[in-house]
């Protein structure tokens, strides 16, 4: 979120109450069309086909894997159904060039846009809520930047819409018994939205909603890119990318993106690369039959400090969390090598397929809340047995 000015913190804390979503657009600028998003054709038609028919859904669920292109199209979505000027000539869908909401999404002021994520919980009235590492969107932010704002008028006239809601990671509103008040909150409004009101949840996990907020929502997928897409995207990129990539990165880079433009730039700021380097002599110890002492502490050592750096960038990030997500950053590594030799047909397939079980039941291991060092060790041994599925 963009940093607020120093101020008292009452007053700080009264103003973010209207600040957070416009902040969060300057954070997350706003494309007025479709044409900034990448091999997502099919998903694309579904909202021209909804813009087209003048009628919208009042809420939608983007689902797909991480990194494709879900919260971006959610933007250009909103941006087109609030526009008054928003005409589909084809199987395009755009704004006129002078629409005052096209200017006012440019500069991040759109009063009737609201983006709502976890990190909005730094904002909250509640100091408790302010104080809590971010692991899920608490109920303090959906009341405050959805039910609330849901409930009051527009500030603009609006289009198809006059105010849209986006809550991205939508699977943080997670069904455990402290976060499904949150979302029977956000059903509440789905069931009774007020007219010209359009949620849409991002999400990589659609079975964590309740079966009755997808019930009420209009699904569509997003898939991972195609090869030419990832090209297409790589060749427009690749020149504004700080580190630049390596040449010698780029094909462990684009094994573990798998079609993922965001999961591609989290393996290359994350140096998943060197990852790959640093497992191969272990694994061809695995590979060669001989237990391999060593894996379990290095993935363990390499998760760790990955998760070190989230924390460090980021003094409000659960460093459990950050564990959590590193090592799942190793597992997707591991399981994605794994997937390249069954898919080359090199070595036995029975070992290839071995591994990746072993993978599941690590994942498993970690959702049931065992540390993250003893689930390495653990995966370590059973990959003695099957690690020349890792070797690519």
């Amino acid at each position: 979120m963009a940093k607020k000015p120093s101020k008292p913190k009452a007053q700080a804390n009264l103003k973010s109450l209207a600040e957070p979503p416009a902040a969060a657009q300057r954070q997350h600028p706003v494309p007025v069309s479709f044409s900034e998003i990448l091999g997502q054709d099919r998903a694309l038609k579904v909202l021209t086909d909804a813009i087209r028919s003048g009628r919208v859904h009042h809420a939608w669920i983007f689902h797909g894997p991480s990194g494709i292109g879900k919260f971006t199209a959610a933007l250009a979505f909103a941006a087109l159904i609030l526009d008054d000027t928003t005409k589909v000539k084809g199987d395009q869908a755009a704004v006129a060039s002078d629409s005052r909401v096209k200017h006012l999404l440019a500069s991040g002021t759109h009063p009737d846009l609201h983006i709502i994520t976890k990190e909005l919980a730094r904002f909250s009235d509640d100091a408790q809520v302010r104080e809590r590492k971010l692991i899920t969107i608490p109920r303090d932010v959906i009341d405050t930047h959805l039910i609330a704002p849901a409930a009051l008028a527009a500030s603009l006239p609006g289009g198809l819409a006059s105010k849209v809601f986006i809550i991205d990671e939508a699977e943080l509103l997670d069904r455990s018994p402290n976060n499904a008040p949150t979302q029977n909150a956000i059903l509440k409004t789905l069931e009774e939205p007020p007219p010209g009101t359009v949620i849409i949840l991002v999400t990589t996990s659609p079975d964590r909603l309740l079966t009755t907020i997808r019930s009420r929502s209009q699904q569509v997928a997003f898939a991972p890119l195609p090869d030419a897409a990832m090209k297409q995207w790589l060749d427009e990129h690749k020149r504004t990318l700080d580190p630049p990539i390596d040449a010698d990165d780029l094909p462990i880079l684009q094994s573990f993106a798998s079609g993922s433009p965001g999961e591609l730039l989290i393996a290359h700021t994350g140096n998943l690369a060197s990852w790959s380097r640093a497992l191969d002599p272990l694994l061809a110890q695995c590979d060669s039959g001989k237990y391999a002492p060593a894996l379990g502490p290095t993935m363990a050592k390499l998760v760790d400090e990955w998760a070190a750096s989230v924390v460090e960038k980021d003094k409000q990030a659960s460093k459990d969390a950050a564990n959590r997500a590193g090592a799942e950053l190793m597992f997707r590594l591991l399981s994605q090598r794994a997937r390249v030799q069954l898919r080359k047909n090199i070595g036995m397939p029975e070992r290839h397929l071995g591994a990746i079980n072993s993978i599941r039941e690590a994942e498993r291991q970690l959702d049931a809340g065992v540390q993250a060092q003893f689930v390495m060790e653990w995966l370590s041994t059973q990959l003695s047995s099957s690690c020349d599925a890792m070797l690519v």
